[in-house]
């Protein structure tokens, strides 16, 4: 990159002072520079995934219009991250008067100091430089928020320094909103703000005036805006002004992966597995083994017991996933063995990951979280066996528990072991080899396989298992579910 301006009368004569630029507002650049990236192609935020279609369309129309925007949605759908990924829609360098708090620009400064400092120096005015991201400001709005967070206050400190009457606006401490001056502005939870923070939220945007310890000063600021809010938030509880609403140009919505295999390919990118890069043994995690955890979270999104209000984070089988390694990664260093290759035992180990990511309605609290978990994990497992295995035949299986036969599966068995364990359930090898859930040489995968068979008939109430991982015949009420037998006492036609 060549030397940049250090001066006013450089920078005039240097191609950041042509009229179009010079002159270029904030959302005017990022809608320069957004209609060059859609014309190169390609995502339009690297990492952000299933929105292609759904959410990106409606924030290109947005920054295109140069509308402020709110993104309504649930935790964990990817609000935060779009929001900082705007900065790279910003130019990569902007300059700015030397000093300014505000990022006054040369040609059009808003400051009284940078006003001031022009006004003296003239084209001998020292220029600074700032990058994309020292433009962009968030804030997470709290109830405790005040207006002198986001707007500024007055400084008695800088007034006696300087010899200022505290009414002069170079007494002002800045706050966060001005700061963002010629950049993005992004704040979190929009209805968690006050009222009367809000009142001055809005009047800065429209009017750009505001009124500090009583004394007004006019600032025309040059800021994007953009905002987070849970939509249960944002439309039945009344928390967001109706003057504020009005003024946000855009409202997204905002959701959860609509596909297992989408929501796979999310946690796959976000999970750290990658355990060789600290020291650790090389990571394979099955395929079916992945898909259940993902199916975990696309279980409980559709549980009654749990609040849908809140939603169940993407972060869920993130967290899980991780955790799954970690305990697999913990079993194989005990066991001493060459890589590291999760299974269904290990899921039940990271139950913590899943029992804090989900907010349980009344009837939930009645049940417990732990157990809402693992019904969760087991008809993951049953939905898992169904998308890869519809017509499996599992009568074989089923009929050698119910003869009274048992299997003790625990987390920390060798994978060789497990497999010959259950090469003695008869039917289910066959089963694993026959709908190709896992490569028939490789003991741990198959093994996960046919724990993954043995948890979904747990679901359907066809065997039973214990806290100890022992599987068994179905317990008398599952058998009755199953059969249609009367329960004992009851009339038989």
């Amino acid at each position: 990159m060549p030397q940049l301006p250090q001066t006013l009368g450089a920078l005039k004569r240097s191609p950041f002072a042509t009229p179009e630029r010079a002159s270029r507002a904030v959302k005017d650049e990022i809608r320069k520079n957004l209609i060059t990236r859609l014309s190169e192609g390609g995502p339009l935020f690297a990492g952000v995934l299933g929105y292609e279609d759904t959410v990106m369309p409606q924030i290109v129309n947005a920054l295109l219009s140069r509308h402020n925007f709110i993104l309504l949605g649930l935790r964990g759908q990817a609000k935060s991250r779009i929001l900082r990924a705007l900065t790279t829609l910003l130019d990569d360098v902007t300059p700015i008067v030397a000093g300014s708090e505000i990022n006054d620009s040369p040609f059009h400064p808003i400051s009284k100091y940078a006003r001031e400092r022009l006004a003296e120096a003239g084209d001998d005015t020292p220029v600074a430089w700032v990058g994309r991201d020292q433009r962009f400001i968030e804030k997470l709005a709290t109830p405790d928020v005040t207006v002198a967070d986001l707007i500024g206050d007055l400084d008695p400190i800088k007034a006696a320094r300087g010899g200022h009457l505290l009414s002069d606006e170079l007494t002002i401490h800045y706050g966060m909103l001005p700061r963002a001056n010629r950049g993005i502005f992004a704040l979190n939870e929009l209805p968690d703000l006050a009222g009367k923070v809000q009142v001055g939220l809005f009047n800065i945007m429209q009017e750009g005036d505001v009124q500090i310890k009583g004394y007004p000063v006019r600032l025309q600021l040059d800021v994007l805006l953009c905002f987070t809010a849970n939509p249960e938030d944002y439309t039945a509880r009344g928390k967001i002004i109706t003057p504020l609403k009005d003024r946000i140009g855009s409202e997204i919505m905002t959701h959860y992966p609509e596909e297992v295999e989408l929501g796979m390919t999310i946690t796959a990118q976000e999970a750290w597995t990658d355990r060789k890069e600290t020291g650790g043994r090389a990571v394979r995690i099955p395929p079916l083994l992945a898909e259940l955890v993902e199916r975990v979270a696309f279980e409980a999104r559709t549980d009654k017991r749990i609040d849908r209000r809140s939603g169940v984070s993407q972060r869920m089988p993130i967290s899980v996933l991780e955790n799954v390694v970690s305990n697999a990664e913990r079993r194989s260093i005990g066991l001493k063995e060459k890589d590291i290759v999760p299974r269904l035992a290990d899921v039940y180990a990271a139950l913590p990951a899943i029992t804090g990511k989900i907010e349980l309605e009344y009837e939930g609290e009645l049940v417990g979280g732990a157990a809402i978990a693992h019904e969760l994990i087991r008809r993951a497992a049953d939905a898992t066996l169904k998308a890869h295995a519809p017509h499996a035949a599992t009568d074989e299986i089923v009929m050698w528990f119910d003869g009274g036969a048992a299997l003790q599966v625990t987390d920390d068995a060798p994978a060789k072991t497990l497999r010959s364990a259950f090469d003695t359930v008869p039917g289910l090898m066959a089963l694993v080899v026959e709908h190709d859930l896992a490569p028939d040489r490789d003991d741990p995968l198959v093994a996960g396989a046919c724990e993954l068979v043995l948890e979904a008939l747990v679901a359907r109430r066809k065997i039973s298992r214990n806290e100890k991982g022992q599987y068994g015949r179905a317990r008398e009420e599952g058998r009755r579910r199953r059969t249609g037998e009367e329960p004992f006492g009851g009339l038989t036609a």
